[in-house]
């Protein structure tokens, strides 16, 4: 059995966070992150859409396909909306603080 390393120790010189350029890179990585989820959500309705399409023009092959994409596409949009409705209740939450 081997015994546990314990942590070492801090030297003190340890340098402050540029806080600035950690809430940008943060706040534009969150802003990536939502351009993204809705991107992908738009893409996900266009592909269901076009799998509806095919099969009501006899194109589709398997049912359970277009079933899926529909699926994925209402999953997708559900989740934004939840996200949004996160947000939104933050934002109020922040609205009410007394400062």
């Amino acid at each position: 059995m081997t015994s546990i390393q314990g942590l070492p120790r801090f030297s003190g010189n340890a340098q402050p966070l540029n806080t600035a350029s950690a809430i940008t890179k943060n706040s534009n990585a969150f802003g990536d992150m939502l351009n993204n989820m809705v991107s992908d959500t738009n893409q996900a309705q266009a592909n269901s859409d076009n799998a509806i399409q095919d099969l009501q023009a006899g194109n589709a092959q398997y049912l359970h396909e277009v079933m899926i994409s529909a699926e994925e596409a209402e999953i997708s949009l559900k989740m934004l909306i939840q996200m949004r409705n996160k947000a939104l209740t933050a934002y109020e939450e922040i609205m009410r603080m007394q400062i």
